[in-house]
């Protein structure tokens, strides 16, 4: 009885330092939590003329920067640059970031959006009509009109666009594709000796147009007769094409 009594006075001396150990991690854990609460989701500046930089991503550039006045910061302006989705004037990056704690004064650098990155207009010059637009399309621009003209290419060939190639267009702008039909086929008539009237009449028979009629003192032909045209006879010509014509006055 006598050794066991003796042993006792330790036993309880150990129980009190496992005591005292747990209470000491207990309090290091609550001041942990206190600090992160205080330095994480409570955030404030630890020396006067200090504060939290407010958070301006997304904001307009006028507006971002009267919140970064009312901080009593100063706004630094980080020009603007290319953004998928921003719409343009957004603010899309800024330096410091939020919630830093900076000085009175402090310079925050604001980059804004300056829209969808320009699209170039694809070249289709030479490629079928069909394939040209889609492929305007696939550059996620838009065919608004598709114009025809006579050129020497073979019917239904891409030959340029409006605006060309190369040209920078926000996304979904739209654009005309030039396509060929075909070269003229409609030779101008031998129009010389011809009355005014009549000569009117062959061109517009032919599917052309009588364009200028200039009269001129001359003795190559009869009066009232065409003496001089163009373009001259023989020339292909496209639907439409305007003839002009010189008539012969009298001399005298």
């Amino acid at each position: 009885m006598r050794i066991r009594r003796r042993f006792e006075p330790f036993q309880d001396m150990k129980i009190d330092r496992r005591t005292w150990r747990w209470i000491g991690i207990g309090v290091g854990m609550v001041l942990a939590g206190y600090l992160t609460a205080y330095l994480v989701l409570f955030p404030a500046p630890f020396l006067p003329g200090h504060q939290a930089v407010p958070r301006v991503l997304g904001l307009t550039l006028a507006d971002a920067q009267g919140e970064i006045q009312k901080a009593k910061l100063q706004v630094a302006d980080g020009g603007a640059e290319p953004h998928p989705t921003a719409p343009q004037g957004v603010v899309i990056w800024q330096d410091p970031p939020p919630d830093v704690i900076a000085a009175e004064g402090t310079k925050v650098t604001l980059v804004s959006s300056a829209g969808p990155p320009k699209i170039p207009v694809p070249d289709v010059g030479g490629l079928d009509a069909t394939l040209a637009q889609s492929m305007v399309a696939a550059a996620g621009l838009v065919v608004s009109q598709v114009e025809s003209v006579q050129a020497a290419a073979p019917t239904g060939l891409a030959m340029m666009t409006r605006p060309p190639a190369g040209t920078a267009l926000a996304p979904g702008a739209g654009l005309t594709i030039v396509v060929s039909r075909g070269a003229p086929t409609i030779p101008v008539p031998d129009l010389l000796g011809m009355a005014s009237a009549d000569a009117r009449t062959r061109l517009e028979t032919e599917g052309l147009q009588l364009g200028t009629v200039t009269r001129r003192r001359t003795t190559e032909g009869s009066p009232g007769t065409v003496v001089a045209q163009s373009p001259a006879a023989g020339t292909l010509a496209a639907p439409g094409t305007v003839v002009d014509i010189v008539v012969a006055r009298s001399p005298q």
